[in-house]
């Protein structure tokens, strides 16, 4: 009887050691693992850089709406890799997200370039309003259906491209046949040429020897940038040609997307449209303290007949179109607007 009684106690015990293991394996919370997401930048991690802006308020602004969920990996200076391979990573999932000047993703679908046409928009504030309406909507499409990617976000590039050089290049006639260093992109090249220019593609690293030993006569660029360069110590002459006005381009890969819930997803996106208009927000007096700088370094800049200069790039935009017809819509567009 002892016996059959202590093998009773023994079983209740067993019951009451499952039962309450059953209730903490109910009762405990499932913790997902971190997502990661890689997100590459040829420029520095500097408060005045346009892709750094966007993405410290994006981290924070995610941050803000999922806690630690999301967690984005920011890699600059090219850490990566050069933008002419990242797009094809970010295609193919090995780097899940890029932000960069709109025209490196011309060299995957030629279409882009349409947005490095000389003379679209009058100002960089112009172009936000354009890109987030009907004209966005196709570039977006391009990039789904031609690249397979999707466009976050249309950030600014702080300010318009200006030419810096060793002297006035504010008409067409003064510009003839002054060496101007540009982006090796088909239509930087076509615009400074119809404006005038002898267009020069190098790598930005190069431009400042070149422009102390005369192998160029100028670069075009927007302020920050000559100012980050230097170029004013050795091209005392900006003119405000503010011939393109291309944006900074967000973008993620689709395995990356695939990586975030569907629950998360809304989040996600207001986070980066919360980057933008921040980023944006923050453009022009960025671009105004940096012509104060270069100001105050001996820098001249010089107004421009920018009118004389469009006349002369305009017919560019409808060779563009009939070459590329999914641009016409952007361009009517831009137009209307």
């Amino acid at each position: 009887m002892k016996n059959i009684q202590m093998s009773r106690r023994a079983f209740g015990a067993s019951l009451a050691a499952v039962g309450a293991f059953a209730i903490i394996g109910r009762a405990a919370p499932s913790f997902a693992a971190p997502i990661a997401l890689r997100l590459s930048s040829s420029l520095p991690s500097d408060p005045n850089s346009a892709h750094w802006l966007w993405y410290d308020k994006f981290q924070s602004a995610l941050k803000a709406k999922v806690g630690d969920a999301i967690q984005i990996q920011y890699f600059p200076d090219n850490q990566l890799g050069k933008e002419a391979d990242i797009v094809g990573q970010v295609k193919l999932g090995i780097v899940d997200m890029m932000i960069s000047g709109s025209s490196i993703w011309g060299t995957l679908a030629p279409e882009v370039g349409v947005l490095d046409l000389g003379y679209l928009f009058d100002n960089m504030s112009a172009a936000g309003p354009v890109l987030d309406g009907n004209a966005g909507t196709v570039l977006n499409g391009i990039f789904a259906d031609k690249i397979g990617v999707e466009v976050l976000s249309w950030a600014y590039s702080f300010g318009g491209r200006n030419i810096a050089a060793r002297k006035p290049a504010n008409t067409p006639e003064l510009l003839k046949g002054q060496k101007i260093r540009v982006l090796p992109v088909a239509n930087f090249v076509a615009t400074l040429q119809a404006m005038g220019a002898a267009p020069t593609p190098m790598s930005l690293g190069e431009v400042y020897t070149a422009l102390q030993t005369g192998v160029i006569d100028g670069m075009e660029h927007d302020a920050p940038t000559i100012l980050a360069l230097k170029c004013y110590e050795v091209a005392k002459h900006i003119s405000l040609t503010q011939h393109i006005c291309n944006p900074q381009t967000i973008v993620i890969g689709k395995r990356a997307l695939s990586k975030i819930p569907a629950e998360t997803l809304p989040a996600f996106k207001e986070a980066a449209a919360e980057a933008t208009a921040f980023q944006r927000g923050k453009a022009n007096d960025i671009e105004t303290a940096a012509f104060a700088t270069l100001k105050k370094n001996g820098i001249e800049t010089h107004e421009v007949d920018r009118a004389a200069f469009k006349k002369l790039v305009q017919p560019l935009w409808n060779d563009f179109a009939t070459k590329y017809p999914a641009t016409k819509p952007v361009l009517d567009a831009i137009v209307k607007a």
